[in-house]
């Protein structure tokens, strides 16, 4: 395998408009469906539902890891990206699956998580093994720093640098038998790979041709911007409150990391039969780096995840110091998004996903008003123009959990960050709990609601996690059937997209962008114009809309979508957390 080849080569991407109609359904597959009663979701659970998805109208299904791991991040700590983990089934169950999804039209996208590694993968093993072994520059490994001249700086013995890890704690661990540390930016046991190395890269190709090559159609590379990074390792800025510098400006969009995607799609992508999909999770991206990443012509990846949107609710960027969301904030982030995008590239539209809070708690209202805010967030979301991805039981309306006890929770983010700031910030346990509430991963994390039995009808055992006690009332067994369920309304949704080609091509618009309550936009084709409401509040709204932004008599427009009953009401009228979908031509009126 050749992976010294021109950076800029372009090459000739295949069709696009395939994913551009398409909707993603995201499965985190322990806390999906359980097979066995051993309280884990697993592959023959997921194989059980796949009439469900497709009921649905999804026409992708994106797999959490499901890799051999010691599951210290919950799979994302991979030990053999050749194997499936035995809490999950067998290669066997997996080929099965992928069969099952091609054979009701739709595709299998797993998780590459190529960043990092297990300390447990045979690489990392050989590569801590001693400072001469030939797998020793896989991972970023450094001899502890030295004081500066002057005496200044870190103390003989310190951490190369002084980045903190993203689940809390440094960045670097020491290694006793070699005397080195070595970079990890998540967990201490996920160590970073080095993607300098080539013969890291030619691994990482292969393995992905490997699965290719087995009947996977693409890939969601997990936090794929941070694999190129500043060589010189400096320090980072300290904030105020923090124990640890920011090493993020020196490892998210790295040098070299245009140069690596590229080398990727002609290494793995480049001359397959598709349609494939490539989705890269990218923290931190800017719109200008994300036209780049998504051009066609540059061939790096189909599109990118963002997350400006899901940080305007915390200040300065921190989840754990939430705040109250503007929607001026939201319409300004996602309006940029859809201008930036508009002539080159691709974007992603997701409300929630394994490592978000629950969409219709964080941006609806999960009290009175939980189903029709549901629905509303779907068809705002779904009518952007980009690829949706619906997390599982987001289609059901499910919520965030209630939490009472730090033992109640399993995610190490969550742990760690209480650990660190009760032992070293001086927060009280009741202040950490706090905080954690609204935003903690665990939200999105507990068992899908598949009935109102014992454990929601996710587990005949004892589930990994509570399950949410509203299971009673909120759950497929109860939706599937209802045609006024959110799960009905999301299928409306799914085919509005399926068969409105404007949904997928035509323009956007953003409209009142001062508007505190109202979130409207314009899609429109030359023949065709959809103008989309959405109240994000439980008071009624009137709207009024400027005739120069919008040329079109919207009153006496078609509904085709909406989450209340049909009546005769007025078109400009929303009532609480109401969306409206009206469909007019685009012959401008005489003025």
């Amino acid at each position: 395998m050749t992976v010294e080849q021109p950076a800029e080569e372009s090459v000739a991407a295949p069709a696009r408009d395939w994913f551009q109609s398409a909707v993603v359904y995201q499965i985190y597959p322990r806390s999906f469906a359980d097979s066995n009663g051993d309280g884990i979701g697993d592959l023959r659970g997921i194989i059980s539902r796949l009439d469900y998805l497709h009921r649905l109208g999804v026409d992708v299904v994106w797999l959490s890891p499901i890799y051999t791991s010691p599951q210290d991040d919950n799979g994302y700590d991979i030990s053999d990206y050749r194997n499936v983990d035995p809490i999950f089934g067998t290669l066997e169950d997996l080929r099965e699956l992928t069969d099952g999804l091609h054979a009701r039209g739709m595709k299998l996208v797993m998780d590459l998580v190529v960043n990092h590694t297990s300390d447990e993968h045979p690489w990392f093993v050989e590569s801590r093994s001693s400072t001469d072994n030939p797998k020793r520059d896989w991972y970023w490994w450094r001899p502890p720093r030295e004081a500066a001249a002057d005496g200044t700086g870190a103390g003989p013995g310190a951490a190369p640098n002084n980045w903190g890890s993203a689940f809390s704690g440094p960045a670097w661990e020491f290694d006793q038998a070699t005397g080195e540390y070595y970079l990890h930016i998540f967990s201490r046991k996920q160590p970073d790979l080095n993607w300098e190395n080539p013969q890291v890269r030619a691994a990482v190709y292969e393995m992905m041709n490997w699965w290719l090559d087995r009947g996977v159609d693409g890939f969601r590379m997990d936090v794929i911007n941070f694999i190129s990074k500043n060589t010189a390792l400096p320090d980072g800025p300290i904030a105020a409150g923090m124990l640890h510098g920011d090493g993020s400006p020196f490892y998210i969009g790295g040098p070299r990391i245009h140069e690596f995607l590229q080398e990727m799609h002609r290494e793995v992508f480049a001359g397959r039969p598709g349609p494939l999909l490539t989705v890269g999770e990218m923290p931190g991206v800017t719109v200008d780096e994300a036209v780049l990443f998504t051009d066609p012509e540059r061939a790096e990846v189909d599109m990118v995840f963002q997350f400006e949107h899901v940080a305007l609710d915390q200040e300065d960027g921190n989840k754990w110091r939430p705040k109250k969301l503007k929607l001026t904030d939201l319409k300004k982030t996602l309006g940029h998004w859809q201008t930036g995008l508009a002539e080159r590239g691709w974007n992603s539209l997701y409300w929630g996903n394994h490592d978000q809070a629950r969409a219709v708690s964080r941006f609806g209202d999960d009290g009175q008003y939980r189903e029709l805010s549901a629905k509303m967030l779907a068809g705002i979301l779904h009518l952007h123009r980009g690829t949706p991805y619906v997390y599982q039981g987001e289609e059901l309306g499910m919520t965030n959990m209630t939490f009472g006890t730090i033992s109640d929770y399993r995610d190490i983010e969550v742990l760690n960050h209480h650990r660190e700031a009760t032992t070293h910030l001086g927060h009280t346990d009741a202040e950490v709990l706090a905080a954690l509430a609204p935003l903690n991963r665990d939200n999105a994390r507990t068992p899908v609601q598949w009935d109102a039995s014992r454990h929601a009808g996710f587990t005949t055992g004892s589930p990994w996690i509570a399950v949410n006690p509203n299971a009673n009332h909120i759950n497929a067994a109860a939706q599937v059937e209802d045609p006024d369920s959110v799960y009905s309304f999301y299928r409306k949704v799914i085919e509005l997209r399926h068969t409105e080609p404007l949904v997928s091509h035509g323009d956007f618009t953003m409209l009142l962008p001062r508007d505190e309550h109202v979130y409207a936009f314009v899609r429109s084709l030359p023949d065709t114009r959809l103008l989309v409401l959405g109240n994000f509040s439980g008071q009624d709204q009137e709207v009024t809309l400027d005739d120069a932004d919008v040329p079109l008599a919207w009153g006496s427009a078609e509904l085709v979508l909406g989450n209340y009953p049909a009546e005769a009401a007025p078109r400009l009228h929303l009532r609480p957390w109401e969306l409206k979908v009206l469909r007019a031509g685009a012959a401008r009126p005489d003025r």
